[in-house]
């Protein structure tokens, strides 16, 4: 049997328990129809994956990686980002600067629901427990917050079977980074390093461990906690450059319907 996956994160987990530290760049596949200005079928992702990080610690590397990333643009791309801020996205540069200098607030899923249901407002996507988050959702959170904020502690039933199981049976240690301006930038989780959970897990979604021996072998013989998570390097140009369509930030755009190059 064959198996595709959108990404080389459950085979980076590999080299993460050998080396602690590990990271993967390369392409990355959707199959969604998705629509959107902010979805390809064809995209780039980084990727790291850590030994001995639970989601705390993850989320602190996200948020290092960030300003890192945003500060050396600041202090290397002056005049490039001057260019943006002119003719692409007003106030672009304040923007990125702020981001720099904020705490990013870090939330718990049901709490952001909780916001949501009770905020003054007609939703097109009436915010559910145990449901996703959607742009309207993510474009409100930020605002409330006036900054970038983790929502942490997902539903497990609307995340993918690797996640780490939290003590409640309901939720799993995921997180989504949400940003003002693109929304979701950034995704990860704490991994489940239990055998007996991933495997329980695994089965109740009609999965079959032995198709993934060699995942689930990382946990059989003793393993540690991990954590990793993804960045999409075109939604993090868009967030640079204030250009606000993934197809004009990516060379030979492929999108649902669309082979055209």
């Amino acid at each position: 049997m064959t198996n595709l996956t959108v990404s080389g994160q459950l085979e980076a987990e590999t080299f993460a328990l050998a080396y602690k530290k590990t990271y993967t760049f390369g392409p990355t596949f959707r199959a969604e129809n998705s629509n959107t200005k902010t979805h390809a079928s064809e995209f780039w992702m980084i990727e790291p994956e850590i030994a001995f990080c639970d989601l705390a610690g993850n989320m602190d590397i996200m948020e290092e990686m960030l300003k890192y990333v945003v500060q050396y643009v600041l202090d290397n791309c002056p005049k490039e980002l001057e260019l943006c801020d002119n003719f692409v996205e007003k106030g672009l540069i304040t923007k990125l600067t702020n981001l720099v200098n904020s705490q990013f607030v870090r939330i718990d899923h049901a709490d952001v629901i909780k916001i949501l249901q009770e905020a003054p407002v007609k939703w097109e996507f009436m915010p559910e427990v145990g449901g996703d988050i959607a742009k309207e959702h993510e474009k409100y959170i930020t605002d409330y917050f006036h900054g970038p904020v983790f929502i942490k502690n997902w539903p497990k039933d609307i995340k993918a079977f690797y996640m780490k199981q939290n003590p409640d049976g309901k939720t799993v240690a995921a997180v989504d980074l949400e940003v003002p301006g693109a929304g979701e930038l950034m995704g990860g989780s704490q991994r489940e390093e239990d055998y007996e959970k991933l495997v329980t897990r695994m089965k109740e979604l009609k999965m079959k461990p032995e198709d993934m021996e060699w995942y689930v072998n990382l946990r059989r013989y003793g393993g540690c906690v991990h954590s990793g998570f993804g960045m999409g390097f075109e939604r993090l140009i868009i967030y640079l450059t204030g250009v606000d369509n993934i197809r004009d930030v990516i060379p030979y755009p492929r999108t649902p319907g669309n082979c055209e190059y």
